[in-house]
């Protein structure tokens, strides 16, 4: 048994009773994954995936991410470059809303080519204003997430930091890695250590925490106050659970075998196509498959099945048949 760690963050007035953060991710952490991760931990920060402040202001934003206050803890992302915008969006979340997140390190082309996401890093007073004009605009705490920096020779993770910090922020999450590396290579937790000791206010460290194991070392090497889980939650909604179990009381949860994620996945897709009709909640659940098969015999073949199939009836018994031969 490990040794365990302190049990809650304050991020604001907000306490969190856990050190364990879903991480926004678009088109992933939408209101029927946080929903299926809540009823397994009742104590971890959720996000919702990052809204367009835009799009929400001018009433186009799809109604996908917007739930009633039962998922709390939760932090609402928003996206955006235009401080009234942005502080705007903020404002109608905020009754929705335990935490407002600025997004300031979503790497893709479209985002950072529209002067949003990790472009910000570029530019940190026009951050720094954003900030400050969600700060003003909410009484709910703000916070923000981003990377190293735009580029290895550009690194200005620390400094960027500070100055969110200095706009009001009261919390940051840093992805451990730069927006020219994307989501290839690692990420080096060791590089957020560097932030121990230069902000006063708490740092989740984020990259590649993919089990209880993992975030440990993560809180480890980075110093950080809490983790951020991305994209090892899409085929396993006990992960956080089990991660939260692990650092609070040292005791390690066995990770779910193939029957049980088998169990999960079906639960997950029924839970979609509630939400989004039979057809739209097959298609949305295409990315979710891989990850909950992965490491099985014959796996490419099955994947290229599911993905490709409307049939409910017949994707059952293709889950079917994925059981019976592990089985055999």
């Amino acid at each position: 048994m490990q040794k365990t760690l302190p049990h809650c963050i304050n991020i604001g007035n907000v306490k969190i009773n856990s050190l364990v953060s879903l991480s926004p991710l678009a088109g992933i952490t939408d209101f029927v994954l946080r929903k299926l991760i809540r009823e397994y931990s009742q104590d971890c920060l959720l996000m919702t995936e990052m809204i367009s402040s835009e799009a929400l202001v001018q009433k186009s934003e799809a109604n996908i991410t917007f739930t009633n206050h039962k998922e709390s803890p939760v932090s609402f992302q928003i996206e955006g470059h235009k401080p009234e915008l942005m502080a705007r969006s903020a404002k109608i979340l905020e009754n929705k809303a335990d935490i407002i997140d600025i997004n300031m390190g979503c790497p893709i082309n479209k985002i950072v080519k529209g002067q949003d996401g990790c472009s910000l890093m570029k530019n940190p007073e026009l951050a720094r204003d954003i900030v400050i004009a969600v700060k003003e605009a909410v009484d709910v705490p703000v916070t923000c997430k981003f990377r190293l920096g735009w580029s290895q020779d550009s690194k200005n993770f620390i400094e960027f930091a500070q100055i969110m910090q200095e706009a009001g922020a009261s919390a940051v999450t840093v992805h451990a890695r730069t927006r020219s590396q994307l989501y290839s290579g690692s990420a080096d937790w060791s590089e957020l250590a560097f932030l121990r000791g230069e902000i006063d206010i708490p740092y989740f460290a984020n990259g590649d925490i993919v089990s209880p194991e993992t975030a440990l070392k993560c809180l480890e090497i980075s110093k950080a106050d809490g983790i951020a889980i991305g994209r090892a939650a899409m085929g396993d909604l006990s992960l956080l659970y089990r991660t939260d179990k692990y650092l609070k009381e040292g005791i390690l949860i066995p990770e779910p075998d193939l029957n049980e994620k088998i169990s999960m996945l079906k639960r997950h897709l029924d839970e979609e196509i509630a939400f989004r009709g039979c057809e739209n909640g097959i298609k949305f659940f295409r990315k979710f498959y891989p990850c909950y098969i992965k490491n099985i015999r014959g796996g490419a073949d099955y994947r290229h099945r599911l993905v490709t199939e409307l049939n409910y009836d017949n994707i059952l018994n293709i889950l079917k048949e994925i059981l019976h031969n592990e089985q055999e």
